[in-house]
């Protein structure tokens, strides 16, 4: 018996990627070790998007190869991808798997020849990498609304982002490919699915029968029944009309978009490479809640940029105040070394951007208890997850548009959708419901 587990840094594609990972050894008769015992092979899944990110990287490889030794420890993910000489003079690490390789884990690892030690396999230039990298299992994992990344890579070179060179250009999974990976979840059970990426307005516009992603959004309302599909980040000038149209009328596509600001401010936008104005995301938010009130709109905020004055930040800060936005993700600048924006001038002080993030997550907390508490006397129809709130020992659920919901109600209820009475909020981040519909008694 084959032990094994997974560390994982970073975002839901890395969530993904691991969750695939461990899908395909269990399959295999390999044993996913939970513990801290010793086990045969321990992948660690890195992050590098920040250098905070790294650091955190290079600390979880270094942990592994204490708390294992003996064991294969194999590095992989966007660190493994930008920085595999580092971690090649790390002791005790078997082999580093670049991104262009990391789907092929599995597959490496139950081959007689197994990982070359010492190497970088797929670790070369990201620019160069070619095709989607699937390989071809559904991930269903633990999880209630299930991941499932439909495109890889990012095209935009942002001068703050790694990201380009850790992942390659743009490449897209077959539209039948996520149909077919979307009708076995739905065959599972699973009633939502979330569609996922690094820059999944991107899709399919490598592929050989170019499309986009409401194409394919309807192509999954016409080819599978599954009850919800959501987005997930979805950058401003890549959400159509098509899009918004479908989230409003099909019942089925989540009225929720979580879209990266950034910046409020038109001269530190330019600096950062990002292809719009504040006044085409003040646009593209108020379309959005002129049709569709009731839907969720979240907002990525990256604050401290280098040459953020504040006047600069008060434009950011001031149009988040006027807009009808539901959440705020706040993110400190962090310079990445490699990036054009490490090396520019007139960096906010760390005191001073402390207190403007502070000033923002202050701000993303009234917008998000204003818009709970909308829904107060009203009822919502959230998916029951597979585990308890661990703080109320209360149900959880997630509504079409984002809002977490504890409920009262027995297990029977979990992975099922119901429809809940709002009374009020429950602390900082959900709402208290009562169930109405199942009858709570009902097996």
């Amino acid at each position: 018996m084959t032990t094994f587990c997974v560390t994982t840094l970073g975002c839901k594609v890395n969530q993904y990627e691991s969750e695939a990972i461990i899908t395909a050894l269990r399959s295999a008769g390999w044993t996913l070790a939970m513990g801290v015992n010793p086990v045969d092979v321990h992948i660690i899944n890195t992050c590098t998007v920040t250098g905070k990110a790294s650091m955190q990287s290079r600390q979880a490889i270094r942990q592994a190869a204490r708390r294992h030794p003996g064991s294969s420890v194999i590095v992989t993910g966007c660190y493994a991808q930008t920085a595999a000489h580092e971690i090649r003079k790390i002791t005790g690490i078997q082999a580093v798997v670049g991104t262009g390789d990391k789907h092929r884990i599995p597959a490496m690892l139950l081959s007689a020849a197994g990982l070359a030690p010492g190497g970088a396999q797929g670790a070369g230039e990201a620019r160069k990498f070619k095709g989607f990298g699937d390989a071809g299992i559904t991930v269903t994992g633990i999880r209630t609304r299930p991941l499932l990344k439909i495109q890889d890579g990012c095209d935009a070179f942002c001068t703050y982002c790694i990201v380009p060179y850790a992942r390659g250009r743009s490449r897209s999974m077959s539209p039948e490919s996520v149909v077919a990976h979307v009708q076995r979840l739905e065959a599972a059970g699973h009633h939502e699915v979330v569609l996922t990426g690094i820059h999944i307005g991107l899709y399919g516009r490598d592929l050989a029968a170019p499309l986009d992603l409401a194409a394919l959004v309807r192509h999954l309302l016409d080819a599978t029944g599954i009850a919800r599909i959501r987005l997930s980040s979805i950058e401003p000038g890549e959400i159509s009309a098509a899009l918004v149209e479908m989230a409003a009328t099909s019942g089925r596509l989540c009225p929720h978009f979580h879209i990266p600001l950034q910046s409020g401010d038109h001269g530190i936008l330019r600096r950062m490479h990002r292809p719009y104005s504040p006044k085409d995301f003040q646009a593209l938010v108020l379309a959005i809640r002129d049709r569709m009130p009731d839907a969720a709109i979240g907002v990525d905020t990256l604050i401290g940029f280098p040459g953020e004055s504040p006047e600069a930040f008060e434009h950011t800060r001031a149009l988040i105040e006027a807009l009808p936005v539901t959440y705020l993700h706040v993110f400190p600048f962090s310079p990445r070394p490699g990036t054009p924006a490490a090396d520019f001038p007139d960096p906010v002080a760390a005191g001073e951007l402390k207190r403007r993030c502070g000033i923002m997550r202050t701000l993303g907390q009234a917008k998000k208890a204003a818009f709970f508490c909308r829904f107060t006397g009203r009822r919502l129809t959230p998916l029951i997850e597979s585990r308890r709130d661990p703080a109320t020992g209360l149900l959880k659920g997630v509504s079409a548009n984002y809002i977490p919901v504890l409920l009262a109600g027995p297990d029977h209820l979990q992975n099922r959708l119901v429809t809940a009475r709002i009374d009020g909020l429950q602390g900082k981040n959900a709402v208290r419901g009562t169930v109405v519909h199942p009858e709570p008694s009902a097996p």
